[in-house]
């Protein structure tokens, strides 16, 4: 059943049917869907949600289909980790981890927007999709368009990682590398968009598109046990992900399924490309563009199309934002990897190395729970921190050898010497 009331401008409040929309015809505003919050609650309960298969479809009633959807369908529900190994090095009492670089099927977030952005379109009758992306969303584009039947063209800045270029080529999708940034792909899609009658997912799409970000922040709240952290630190890329897990958590407060929400969202960007933040700490609402230099190229973003938005989420919650640079980034990924063992992207070693700051700072209290947003793997970026791990140690194969490098060792406690040199059969 649908439970969608249309889409409406974030400025002006003009309301529109639902379509394959995305600017106010007056303000130029973009466009928002708006749900039947009243009719919601009477239906979608905690149990009835905890009764479905363990996927981001167990909240659709606040998906903005009009059926059940049919590409992604087991896409979400994500592994939500109590850490202790980065908990001490941080010196936090309580800290967690929603690690979406474990999604299926592409290792990213990028996996839920597409997910109803696909639907979406074959509900409106498309037959052939797009996207401009820093990396992930082409990934998950290609993917889920091959999975979803249907034809996708994907534009990219042409120097991305090779991960992302070949996690995008083997789907058999039309890659399309263009000479110049994010920004400037964007721009090129834009057009593209009004002369060929595509499903772009991340600009007529795009009102569609961004609802599946929620599902992030629903998941965080029902695997914390119907509640909300105090904080909880994004990344920052177009700005679009740190609005929706905020809408999300707002969503279920409005409709009974958790209480009041306090949580803090703190917005977090590399600094070479950190226009979010700069307007932050100038305390200014205009976001400055920026030209990106980072090796964070996911967040590489120079002009985010959310970014005025962010950074009211930001401020209503009464959240902060910080950046990292090079160095610290490759630091986050490295400690992420060596206290908790899970190995992510560039853009989750942003959100560590700056939740490390913000603690360090005394903006996030040491006592309070804490959540780092974790978005895509490790295995897309290897570039980024190849030559930061240093190299194997290459012996013989020979026990001398080893016993060259590590000297000789006592057999393990609770093993006997005979044990311990039993051969294995």
């Amino acid at each position: 059943m649908r439970y969608i009331e249309g889409l409406r401008c974030r400025e002006c409040k003009r309301e529109y049917p639902i379509s394959p929309i995305h600017v106010c015809e007056f303000c130029f505003g973009p466009l928002e869907v708006v749900y039947q919050y009243e009719r919601i609650r009477k239906v979608l309960s905690r149990r009835k949600i905890e009764e479905r298969p363990k996927s981001m479809w167990r909240y659709q009633e606040l998906l903005p289909l009009d059926g059940d959807p049919t590409v992604g369908i087991n896409v979400g529900f994500t592994p939500l980790i109590k850490s202790e190994g980065l908990a001490r090095v941080l010196g936090v009492e309580e800290l967690y981890l929603k690690n979406d670089g474990v999604n299926y099927p592409t290792l990213s977030f990028k996996d839920r927007v597409v997910s109803v952005a696909l639907s979406k379109a074959k509900e409106f009758g498309f037959r052939t999709v797009a996207c401009a992306s820093t990396g992930n969303l082409a990934n998950s584009v290609a993917a889920l368009s091959a999975a979803g039947g249907l034809e996708s063209y994907v534009f990219v800045p042409f120097d991305l990682e090779q991960g992302k270029i070949l996690g995008t080529l083997i789907y058999g999708t039309n890659l399309i590398g263009i000479k110049g940034s994010y920004d400037e792909v964007n721009r090129l899609c834009s057009e593209i968009a009004e002369n060929y009658g595509w499903a772009f997912v991340n600009i007529n799409i795009r009102p569609f598109y961004a609802e599946g970000s929620k599902t992030f922040g629903f998941e965080i709240a029902e695997q914390l046990g119907w509640k909300a952290p105090r904080h909880v630190i994004v990344p920052m890329a177009g700005g679009s992900l740190i609005t929706k897990i905020w809408k999300g958590l707002k969503e279920l407060e409005r409709i009974g399924l958790i209480d009041g929400v306090r949580t803090k969202i703190h917005g977090a960007q590399a600094s070479g490309s950190n226009p979010i933040i700069t307007a932050f700490k100038e305390g200014v609402d205009r976001i400055k563009p920026q030209r990106p230099k980072t090796i964070a190229k996911s967040l590489a973003i120079g002009n985010p199309a959310d970014g005025y938005y962010a950074l009211k989420t930001i401020r209503e919650s009464e959240g902060s934002a910080e950046d990292a640079t090079d160095a610290e980034i490759i630091e986050g990924i490295k400690l992420l990897a060596e206290t908790e063992g899970i190995f992510t992207e560039t853009a989750g070693g942003v959100t560590v190395a700056v939740t490390k700051k913000l603690i360090e700072q005394g903006v996030i209290p040491k006592d309070e729970s804490i959540l780092i947003s974790i978005t895509g793997n490790g295995l897309k970026t290897q570039e980024a921190i190849q030559d930061c791990v240093g190299h194997p140690l290459i012996i013989e194969a020979s026990l001398s050898e080893f016993q060259k490098l590590f000297g000789s060792k006592e057999p393990e406690r609770g093993l006997s010497a005979h044990t311990a040199n039993m051969p294995i059969s």
